[in-house]
């Protein structure tokens, strides 16, 4: 095994497929500049800048998946979607569907999502639940390097339009940035694992919508996913030393949900706790307590998602966001 930071894995999988695939092609905004090493090996046809539009960017992806490329196109944030939604929710979700299989787009949008390091409620948002909400979407939030990796090469293979969620505080490159000049002073709360792991010499594709189970625990099953998932297992530790045995499901996709692995876990421990960066209201907590009840499961159920509007403030932002201080506290209320 060797060992790769997050979205080194992430980029090493994917020069694998171009390598094995030419009709792979990536392009977005500072794309020859992100993803430099790709340029240098595949040139400047198959890995492409675009000028601050996303809404002609994404619809020119969806157009090249169309007429046979594979193209990879990179938001600079998943915030930005909303400039361009009508190329996923009208388009890109929709044409398998209305032509009766005639005309699918694989098409992989990849978008760095989430906060924690002070950039305000339109920089930091998640919003995997709104989008696995459209119907013919695939949704992927890895948590780990490997896993970075693995979902990115089935995201390359798979025949419909997929959305790759990269969590910034597991990003080398974005803790870089965002811990340069002024935010020097800025304290991150990054977890241990994540940002750096184990993977393997080659890259094989892992199957889209499975979980993973990393943590065994009798008490309480926590269900979360990306950055999350480490603040969980941080929160496990800590109350394993209160006698409380905490298992962490990591789901890796939103859409497709592995429900069989989910209520697998949570009749096992009687207590589910939702770790959701996402908005809280009509989001993914939700979805998972319908997958539960919906399968005759009785449980207690509690949920640390993000409430509001993401403040701009760095100790406001704190309050809201879900932190381990946050998953300890719900844990202890679901044994009372």
């Amino acid at each position: 095994m060797k060992t790769m930071s997050f979205i080194q894995a992430a980029d090493d999988a994917l020069a694998q497929a171009m390598a094995e695939n030419p009709n792979i092609i990536v392009f977005g905004e500072d794309i020859p500049l992100l993803r430099r090493d790709l340029l240098v090996r595949f040139g400047q046809k198959r890995v492409r800048g675009t000028p601050i539009s996303e809404s002609a960017f994404l619809g020119a992806g969806v157009a090249a998946a169309m007429a046979g490329l594979r193209p990879v196109v990179e938001m600079y944030m998943v915030d930005f979607l909303g400039v361009c939604m009508d190329a996923l929710l009208n388009h890109a979700s929709k044409i398998e569907a209305f032509s009766g299989g005639k005309w699918t787009t694989p098409v992989v949008v990849r978008a760095p999502c989430g906060g924690g390091y002070g950039d305000g409620g339109q920089h930091e948002q998640s919003l995997w639940g709104m989008l696995a909400h459209i119907p013919g979407l695939t949704v992927i939030v890895p948590s780990t390097p490997a896993d970075a990796g693995g979902l990115m090469l089935a995201a390359l293979k798979h025949n419909g339009p997929v959305i790759i969620l990269e969590h910034k505080l597991l990003s080398k490159t974005w803790l870089e940035i965002l811990g340069s000049g002024a935010r020097e002073t800025v304290q991150f709360d990054i977890p241990d694992d994540g940002t750096k792991g184990e993977v393997p010499q080659k890259w094989d594709p892992i199957h889209i919508g499975e979980a993973a189970l990393r943590r065994e625990g009798r008490d309480v099953t926590i269900v979360s996913l990306g950055v999350s998932v480490h603040r969980a297992l941080d929160a496990a530790k800590k109350l394993e030393a209160e006698g409380i045995s905490v298992g962490v499901l990591d789901l890796r996709t939103v859409s497709p949900l592995d429900k069989k692995t989910i209520c697998k876990e949570v009749k096992k421990t009687g207590r589910l706790l939702v770790v959701d960066e996402d908005y809280e209201t009509f989001g993914l907590s939700g979805e998972l307590s319908a997958v539960v009840l919906e399968a005759g499961i009785t449980c207690k159920y509690a949920r640390v998602c993000t409430q509001t509007t993401i403040p701009y403030n760095r100790k406001l932002e704190d309050q809201v966001l879900p932190n381990v201080e946050r998953i300890c506290a719900s844990v202890r209320q679901l044994m009372k």
